[in-house]
């Protein structure tokens, strides 16, 4: 392969993560606003309980939201922040585990499944993405 050919792999490499953290970003951004502004929607759509009290979701969306900063600050320079992106895609694959640990074997949890395909699809995502690009 030619080293224009090498680049321009890369260059797409590099733009689909871009898209990846930007998407990564979205949905956790949509979640976090969703928790503080229409906790009740989620909660609903997911069929999970809502915790008794609503500063809990509070906190959690201001993780949230902070991680969407991240995000998007890795995803204007991947190179620059490569660290938040080996996080991110550590965090994504844990968070995947943590939901089906926590949905394993209770049925009234079922909803943290697609939370955690969500998470696994994420974390594989960006790590295939950013493999190519590391170096």
């Amino acid at each position: 392969m030619s080293r224009d050919g090498f680049n321009s792999r890369r260059f797409l490499y590099l733009r689909l993560l871009t898209v990846s953290l930007v998407v990564g970003a979205l949905y956790d951004l949509g979640f976090a606003a969703a928790m503080v502004l229409a906790p009740e929607l989620p909660m609903r759509l997911l069929h999970l309980p809502l915790p008794g009290e609503s500063f809990y979701l509070w906190l959690i969306a201001i993780f949230l939201a902070m991680l969407a900063a991240l995000y998007l600050m890795a995803a204007e320079d991947p190179r620059r922040y490569s660290g938040v992106i080996a996080v991110a895609i550590a965090g994504r694959l844990a968070g995947a585990l943590a939901f089906v640990i926590a949905a394993w074997g209770r049925p009234d949890l079922a909803g943290l499944y697609p939370l955690a395909a969500a998470d696994l699809a994420f974390g594989v995502a960006h790590a295939l993405l950013w493999a190519p690009v590391r170096s």
